[in-house]
């Protein structure tokens, strides 16, 4: 498939607002990894190829190992590779990225809740919908992975 437009040229005020969202949305959680997992679900979901090879070269740059991110679709049967802390942002992150049941249900909020405090729980919240921002647009214009946006 071929990119359908260069939108991030055509609209650069837009691309420039896009990133202080997301860069204000990731300030306040303060693990890098627990980001990236998270943005990476949800681009796996969203089926963004150009964001995935993004995230995926960030973990690998972060050390993180080659099993946890192979096994991240599969996160739930994957036993302690991720932690609760992490499974249940990645259970938050399908919910916010998948809303077919019109809400995020009470257990999978309640679950990321039991995890973060309120400040962080905002914060991972403003994540998950900046990444499905970025992924809708990218979808949608098919932007290729790994060139310049």
């Amino acid at each position: 498939m071929s990119r359908r437009m260069k939108i991030w040229g055509l609209l650069p005020e837009f691309g420039k607002a896009q990133l202080r969202l997301t860069m204000a949305a990731k300030k306040g959680l303060g693990d890098p990894v627990l980001v990236e997992l998270v943005v990476l679900r949800a681009s796996q979901v969203n089926r963004c190829a150009f964001c995935i090879d993004m995230h995926v070269r960030n973990l690998r740059e972060a050390g993180v190992s080659p099993r946890r991110i192979d096994l991240l679709p599969a996160w739930e049967e994957a036993g302690d590779l991720y932690s609760e802390r992490e499974r249940a942002a990645l259970a938050l992150a399908e919910a916010v990225t998948v809303l077919t049941d019109g809400h995020v249900p009470d257990a999978v909020y309640e679950r990321a809740a039991a995890q973060f405090t309120e400040a962080e729980l905002a914060h991972l919240i403003a994540v998950i919908v900046a990444i499905n921002n970025w992924n809708r647009v990218n979808v949608t214009v098919r932007q290729p992975p790994g060139e310049e946006l």
